[in-house]
């Protein structure tokens, strides 16, 4: 069984910076797929960013890009969100999500395993 827990999250203004990190355990974490998702209140869970097993495909949801950067270190079985120039609006759960087929996707219904969440709160 595959465990990912997802650290990094808090309070910060606007126009500041957070890294998420997610750790995996119990499974091979080399040959998934990750990927990063959120959830704001009362709004559907929307991917940020996905990476693919050798970490040379990315993929940015619109409202991130330039701001955000996903990669991973299969080393460490860790991925990580690094976000910058953070807005209100990003504020939200921020899930990540392993995807025991390789490649990259973009739809949740395609990862198998889900870290807890962390919370991730813009003040203006």
């Amino acid at each position: 069984q595959v465990q990912l827990v997802e650290s990094g999250g808090g309070l910060v203004q606007a126009g500041g910076s957070l890294r998420l990190s997610c750790a995996a355990s119990g499974g091979t974490f080399s040959r998934y797929g990750m990927g990063w998702f959120r959830q704001a209140p009362g709004k559907a869970r929307d991917v940020v960013a996905a990476i693919n097993w050798r970490g040379d495909n990315t993929y940015y949801a619109e409202s991130v890009k330039g701001r955000f950067t996903i990669s991973r270190d299969n080393a460490k079985n860790t991925a990580y969100l690094q976000m910058n120039s953070l807005k209100p609006d990003d504020t939200a759960v921020y899930y990540c999500a392993a995807d025991t087929d390789p490649a990259l996707h973009i739809m949740a219904h395609w990862y198998d395993y889900w870290g807890q969440g962390t919370q991730v709160t813009v003040s203006s």
